[in-house]
């Protein structure tokens, strides 16, 4: 296929999908009238109950970080087993890359729904939902990694004799590293906002007082409990970074 084929068959395929979900630049006139309803609904932002918030964001923080550190725990050993040049067989690489597949597919809040009726409401299954749907997308980004890892490295120590652990240990996990951590802080980010989805179905922190606030229409809390998740993100996007400049 030729890029003017290909050209023209991703065209093809944006004008399907346009018409599928009725895109249309005529409707972009209207966006005025979400300016004026943030306006007059959402400004100014009510304070009244900042310290609740704050509370809410630091359980919020607290789900993220274990749920997104539980899921690289579980997914860097599977990452090793799923990657094509550490696999100890084929089968298992293919059994794991399967495993991954199916956590990776099944969005947080679906495994929220099936963890609520066995640990109740709270932030525990919410840490659990993240974890293992992390799992699934870690140990995928991983695993790419250790695929796409310089074999100089590891033949220099393969070549003392080492064994298959020792390579791991030496040879491919130093090179790896600095870009685990950049994808775990962007998972962490990812996993704040999935923590909000997962508030809606009884999972705790700052998106159980979204729910509630946008259920009753308080738009002017509704748009403090934004401004917090956006200090939280920023708050992970610069730490991720800082760690990242130390390590690398």
């Amino acid at each position: 296929m030729n890029k003017w084929s290909l050209a023209v068959l991703s065209a093809a395929i944006l004008l399907w999908s346009g018409y599928g979900v009725e895109f249309s630049f005529r409707e972009f006139l209207d966006i005025g009238k979400t300016i004026d309803f943030l306006q007059t609904q959402w400004w100014p932002p009510d304070f009244t109950n900042a310290k609740y918030a704050l509370e809410a964001s630091v359980i919020t923080l607290q789900i993220a970080v274990m749920g997104t550190f539980l899921g690289l725990i579980f997914a860097l050993p599977l990452s090793f087993l799923g990657a094509w040049n550490t696999a100890p067989a084929r089968w298992v690489y293919t059994t794991t890359r399967w495993i991954l597949n199916f956590f990776r597919s099944v969005p947080e809040i679906v495994f929220g729904l099936l963890l609520v009726p066995t640990f109740g409401l709270g932030p525990f299954p919410a840490v659990l939902a993240i974890a293992l749907h992390n799992i699934g997308v870690l140990g995928k980004l991983i695993s790419e990694l250790i695929e796409a890892s310089d074999e100089g490295p590891q033949e220099a120590v393969r070549s003392v004799g080492a064994k298959r652990v020792l390579i791991t240990t030496y040879g491919i996990l130093p090179q790896i590293i600095p870009n685990i951590l950049s994808n775990y802080f962007y998972r962490l980010e990812v996993g704040i906002r999935a923590s909000l989805i997962l508030g809606f179905i009884g999972g705790g922190g700052i998106g159980s007082m979204l729910f509630v606030d946008f259920k009753i229409a308080n738009y002017q809390m509704v748009a403090t409990e934004v401004i917090f998740i956006m200090v939280l993100v920023m708050i992970v996007d610069f730490t991720g970074a800082w760690i990242r400049k130390k390590v690398i």
